[in-house]
């Protein structure tokens, strides 16, 4: 079997198409890459001998740019051959996802953790991700963040929540005072709640309730869609501290009672505070309290 006529004859298909159906390019790239990747790996002996087939790869790289032109390098081919390895082990994500282009992939191909790779092929389907936006979280280590049992195929709340949050500020080596993390937030809203995580609406800070004779402020108040309950935010400078279950508690059952709806999933709380204490949330038997550290950038 001729190996490189095919990988030609598959690629120049793809150029064709490209220029008749526009609309449709994407799909045909990815397609066409899969497809020369599958050629490439059967070319050098099957899968297990495939990592030693680079001298195959660049005689093919030279071949394919003198007749076809540019945009056959070697790191493209080996790409491509990668991108096959990679989604026939995750084909049922390749059926879901194949809405991202190949720009999004060629970042994605840098990582060997196969579960990572599926997140960012989730989060950046589902909220319509730039490349550029898709380059961001991986730079924030957005993964990493969510820790390391993390499921996203399991629909809950705590899927969503990062350790630590990056809050932004004007100068990251200042040491803030509460308040001003707190308007630090204010002014960076929408970056805070696409930190959080996919549903987040804001609602209101310095939420005034009155619990007994006595007023309290609930330091943000957000609404998740996604999971349709209200969220409790508080903002901590400290180390987690006992006290601060109790408090989110309180606000927690006062929500439940005077502000949500009966169609309204039960309130949960989110504590950020600078550091974490263990000891403290091993006693917490709350399981709509989620405690995270803040980072500031």
């Amino acid at each position: 079997m001729n190996y490189y006529n095919e990988i030609k004859d598959v690629l120049v298909k793809n150029e064709v198409y490209k220029k008749v159906k526009d609309y449709s390019k994407n799909k045909s790239d990815l397609n066409a890459y899969f497809e020369v990747g599958r050629l490439i790996v059967e070319a050098q002996g099957g899968e297990a001998r495939a990592k030693y087939g680079n001298k195959l790869i660049k005689e093919y790289s030279e071949k394919l740019t003198k007749e076809l032109g540019k945009g056959y390098t070697y790191t493209n081919l080996s790409r491509m051959r990668q991108f096959y390895l990679l989604f026939q082990k995750v084909a049922t994500v390749w059926q879901q996802f194949n809405v991202l282009t190949w720009s999004h992939y060629k970042l994605l191909l840098t990582f060997t953790n196969i579960d990572e790779i599926k997140y960012y092929i989730s989060i950046s389907s589902k909220l319509n991700l730039s490349v550029r936006e898709l380059r961001e979280r991986i730079k924030s280590k957005e993964y990493e963040r969510l820790g390391k049992d993390v499921n996203i195929e399991e629909d809950k709340i705590n899927t969503l929540i990062k350790n630590p949050i990056l809050i932004k500020v004007k100068n990251k080596n200042e040491k803030l005072s509460e308040y001003a993390l707190h308007q630090s937030i204010l002014e960076n809203m929408d970056d805070f709640l696409k930190e959080l995580g996919m549903g987040f609406a804001y609602i209101g800070n310095e939420v005034k309730i009155k619990i007994g004779n006595r007023y309290n402020y609930i330091d943000f108040l957000l609404f998740n869609t996604k999971f349709n309950c209200y969220v409790v935010i508080e903002l901590k400078i400290t180390e987690m501290k006992a006290e601060y279950i109790g408090q989110i508690t309180k606000y927690m059952n006062y929500a439940d009672k005077n502000i949500k709806e009966v169609f309204h999933d039960k309130t949960v709380g989110v504590i950020i505070c600078k550091k974490e204490n263990k000891y403290v949330m091993e006693y917490c038997s709350n399981p709509n309290i989620f405690v995270s550290t803040y980072e500031t950038v």
